[in-house]
């Protein structure tokens, strides 16, 4: 699986995303618009980051990159699915159980912890999948959303 985090805003979520990602065998990590990075912009360690993710930042591939959409243009041949609820998006559940989906050519959006996927991501994704949420919230913490989302993608055989 390969993961594409657009415009998260919070070193801890980013470095939780790592910790996790290192936990899952996550190909890759892109970085996208305003997601921090392990080391800033003078090359010096993230400590917030760093501080969550435990080394993770280490062993789990990453990339920082501009445009968000020249990486769905890089793996135009991977399963693009963004995770979002919206009006269209489908049940993860149902739609694993629907669908055959191969984790080694999987491409996971996650986006920014206010706005959510940018809109034209959501356009260009083959699915926008959602977590079922039973109480008053409709949504967790990006990257308890990512771990739960990631976790189902790595394990769940159809």
């Amino acid at each position: 699986m390969i993961v594409l985090l657009d415009n998260i805003r919070s070193a801890f979520n980013v470095g939780t995303i790592f910790r996790t990602a290192d936990a899952l065998g996550i190909k890759k990590l892109y970085l996208a618009g305003i997601t921090t990075s392990p080391l800033d912009k003078y090359g010096l360690e993230n400590k917030k980051l760093t501080k969550v993710s435990l080394g993770s930042e280490s062993s789990v591939a990453y990339e920082q990159i501009v445009e968000s959409v020249d990486v769905l243009n890089k793996y135009a041949d991977y399963t693009i699915l963004a995770l979002e609820i919206n009006q269209d998006s489908k049940d993860l559940y149902q739609y694993l159980a629907e669908s055959k989906v191969d984790s080694d050519k999987l491409l996971l959006i996650v986006g920014n912890e206010v706005e959510g996927v940018a809109k034209n991501l959501l356009t260009k994704s083959h699915r926008v999948v959602h977590l079922p949420m039973n109480g008053i919230k409709e949504s967790l913490n990006v990257s308890v959303a990512f771990a739960i989302a990631a976790y189902t993608l790595t394990y769940f055989k159809t």
